[in-house]
């Protein structure tokens, strides 16, 4: 993005002391940001912090003099490739989604004639308001560009959709917006999804309760983001995502095969919830209850996220799951450890996780523990792509 420009207006709110970390990545690549701090978003933030940051002047006021005469708001709300809200309340929503133009923010985005992309910010109940929802409709109906909002606990104590989406995400959807290369294009991703099937007899088969959601939405992401992707997925009802090459297995033998097919790659998320164990020997015929016992005798199955740890073309991130439904991150730490992996994605799978639409994970890695909230599947996803592209550019 290195020599673009964006326009930046700071909504009131919580969220906005998360702008000032958006200006940082966007200098960091190179994007220049113009900042409007609204007269709520400066209850929040200092017009000081905003200038070092972005190391140009702030602008707050419609009616200034000197603005005015130094760079007016229709040149402010034109000049940059493209104009960011963030955080966007639902006060600046509905200004604009109504064409109010009672201060400098609102009146730049109805002067704009560029892309305008919103990070929304509010309590639950104001962004599930009737009003907000409608808002909300006509502007991506007038082609506003959304990011988040995300779920989980909020300033004010509830829980829900309404945080805004962190700075890295918002920096993804920038360079989407923006139609430039994402911040993983050139990189090789490998993703690992669903659950594998080892058969017992022709009809009976070991598995688990693994819906692929979680994988899935990974690999979408990393595609999104600009790695070319390879998906390696067991048995889902689930549609290949746009821009990912799919390969279907079905045991964990073949995963891994499939694994080790495709690399070398840059980065390795295994996601797939594998058996452990597959029967030595898989009748021919349906095995009878009575000869059960006898019949069948369990091994274990290769561990992929070991054996990817240990490879010649070891990829240079590799990113392990942990499903546990107790001791959850004193369990991944030891699994990490045990593996090999550069990172361990830990979440609680006691409840509806596994075929569920929610995730909550830890990630732990060489540095401090990560906590996330309560995100739908695709919010992970999303978050997490955007912490591996931080993690290989910091690493380059």
């Amino acid at each position: 993005m290195r020599g673009k420009s964006v326009l930046l207006i700071i909504g009131g709110g919580i969220a906005a002391y998360k702008s000032l970390e958006l200006i940082r990545r966007l200098a960091e690549r190179g994007v220049t940001a113009r900042v409007i701090l609204t007269r709520a978003g400066a209850e929040f933030v200092t017009p000081l912090s905003v200038s070092a940051l972005s190391g140009a002047r702030v602008f707050q006021d419609l009616f200034s003099l000197t603005d005015e005469a130094e760079m007016g708001h229709i040149e402010l709300s034109r000049s940059a490739d493209l104009v960011v809200v963030a955080p966007a309340t639902a006060d600046l929503m509905g200004k604009m989604a109504n064409g109010l133009a009672s201060d400098l923010a609102s009146t730049a985005l109805l002067a704009t004639d560029k892309k305008v992309l919103m990070a929304p910010a509010m309590n639950i109940r104001m962004w599930e308001a009737p009003s907000t929802r409608r808002n909300f409709e006509t502007l991506k109906r007038d082609g506003v560009l959304f990011v988040g909002p995300n779920g989980g606990e909020m300033a004010c104590g509830e829980f829900g959709p309404g945080r805004m989406a962190e700075p890295l995400e918002i920096v993804a959807a920038i360079e989407k917006a923006l139609a430039l290369p994402g911040p993983l294009s050139g990189i090789k991703a490998l993703v690992t999804a669903g659950p594998t099937q080892e058969p017992l007899d022709p009809v009976r088969f070991l598995a688990n309760r693994s819906s692929g959601r979680q994988g899935y939405a990974i690999a979408e992401a990393l595609a999104r983001a600009g790695a070319e992707t390879m998906l390696v997925s067991g048995p889902v009802e689930i549609a290949a995502p746009a821009g990912v090459k799919l390969m279907r297995v079905t045991t964990a033998r073949e995963m891994l095969a499939a694994c080790e097919a495709a690399l070398p790659t840059d980065v390795a998320v295994l996601a797939a919830a594998v058996a452990d164990w597959r029967p030595e020997i898989a009748a021919n015929t349906k095995i009878r209850k009575a000869d059960a016992a006898d019949a069948i005798r369990l091994v274990e199955n290769p561990d992929i996220l070991a054996t990817l740890a240990r490879h010649a073309r070891r990829p240079r991130l590799l990113i392990g799951f942990a499903a546990e439904t107790d001791h959850v991150v004193e369990n991944a730490i030891a699994k990490r450890t045990r593996k090999g992996a550069d990172w361990i994605i830990a979440n609680d799978v006691s409840g509806s996780v596994m075929g569920g639409e929610r995730n909550r994970v830890h990630v732990i890695s060489d540095g401090p523990q990560e906590d996330w909230p309560d995100m739908t599947k695709a919010e992970v996803a999303a978050r997490l792509a955007a912490r591996i592209a931080d993690s290989l550019r910091h690493a380059a």
